[in-house]
């Protein structure tokens, strides 16, 4: 039984540093945001002749 409990705190350790972590990284870090160009071939664009 001390062995289960025993896995049972690390696994919860492990699992709230990964949910801390998660929080931090959303807290802390800001997308920079940024032009985005697609190149489409001419053959999709289905124009009519």
């Amino acid at each position: 039984m001390p062995s289960l409990i025993r896995f049972l705190v690390v696994l919860g350790i492990l699992v709230g540093s990964a949910y801390g972590g998660m929080v931090v990284l959303t807290i802390f870090v800001e997308p920079k945001p940024r032009e985005m160009t697609v190149k489409i071939p001419a053959k999709k664009l289905n124009l009519r002749e």
